[in-house]
């Protein structure tokens, strides 16, 4: 197998504004500067950023403005992802465009970020998708990836790359680069995560090998990085094991032990359910209350 060249646009995503001719323009420098890339990925919610004023059904404006520019260059892209008006239900939903231009595939957020991503439904299916002569690729995005399941899942379905527009303001940024390397090393994948700048996240991109090995981590700001990404890694790391160690996807496979915690009367609902509910804190009773135009 080939290698395959990947690129992460990591970019500055204004809030409520349409972002997609920068996104345009990005993907012009990139494929001038780096014409061997194939794939393009940007982060999560680059298209408007995280307001729900500009979401659409799918498919819709701002897909199309996608496939034309996929078309264009000849390359797969994964646009990050938008919120998705499907009748009275809004997803955030990250397309997968092919060098034609066409849609081959759509995911929708399993996770919202509650309670904070409020007014946002969660998908329910798993999405991978084959590159004839490259290998099988999957797709998630952002809080997905706190969930193990998830990832676990794409790897069980044979996804060797799983590509994972995120849009991380907060101060758990550094969590979630250990999550990152964990999730590659426990799935024996290569995992590329993406993120924006600005009104779209602080950055720190990363791509980690099968190995958990960091192949590249992006500073604070804007950010091209294609890489040659070799699913004989994978291949090797899940025929073999990582570092000739390891091998725990054979190890889940063959498993003995049946995960009662996922039956709906599992072992682990009554302590679960006593975490109350799912609700953004507030200030505690003591402290003073806020001024009435917050309330």
């Amino acid at each position: 197998m080939r290698p395959f060249p990947i690129a992460g646009i990591q970019m500055h995503v204004r809030f409520g504004q349409d972002n997609i001719p920068m996104m345009r323009h990005k993907l012009d420098v990139l494929m001038l500067r780096f014409p061997s890339v194939e794939m393009v990925v940007f982060s999560e919610l680059a298209a408007f950023g995280p307001s729900m004023a500009h979401a659409q059904s799918l498919p819709g404006p701002a897909e199309q403005q996608f496939c034309e520019m996929a078309r264009q260059y000849g390359v797969w892209l994964i646009p990050g992802s938008l919120f998705e008006m499907a009748g009275d239900v809004v997803y955030n939903t990250a397309s997968v465009i092919n060098p034609r231009g066409e849609v081959v595939g759509r995911h929708r957020k399993m996770f919202p970020f509650l309670p904070h991503e409020t007014g946002v439904t969660g998908g329910k299916d798993f999405l991978v998708w084959d590159i004839e002569g490259v290998g099988r690729f999957g797709v998630s995005i952002c809080y997905d990836m706190w969930f193990p399941e998830t990832t676990r899942t794409l790897a069980a379905m044979g996804a060797e790359v799983i590509l994972h527009p995120t849009m991380t303001d907060t101060i758990d940024r550094d969590v979630e680069l250990a999550i990152s390397r964990a999730s590659a090393a426990m799935n024996q994948c290569f995992f590329f995560d993406v993120n924006g700048v600005g009104g779209g996240g602080i950055g720190r991109s990363v791509v980690v090998r099968p190995t958990g090995t960091v192949v590249h981590t992006a500073g604070d700001s804007e950010e091209m990085f294609p890489i040659d990404v070799d699913l004989n890694v994978v291949r090797r790391c899940r025929a073999s094991g990582m570092f000739g160690l390891g091998q725990p996807l054979k190890s889940f496979r063959d498993r003995s032990v049946d995960f009662a915690l996922y039956r709906p009367d599992g072992p682990g609902q009554a302590y679960l359910n006593s975490l109350g509910p799912l609700v953004k804190p507030g200030r505690h009773p003591a402290a003073a209350p806020l001024p009435p135009k917050l309330l």
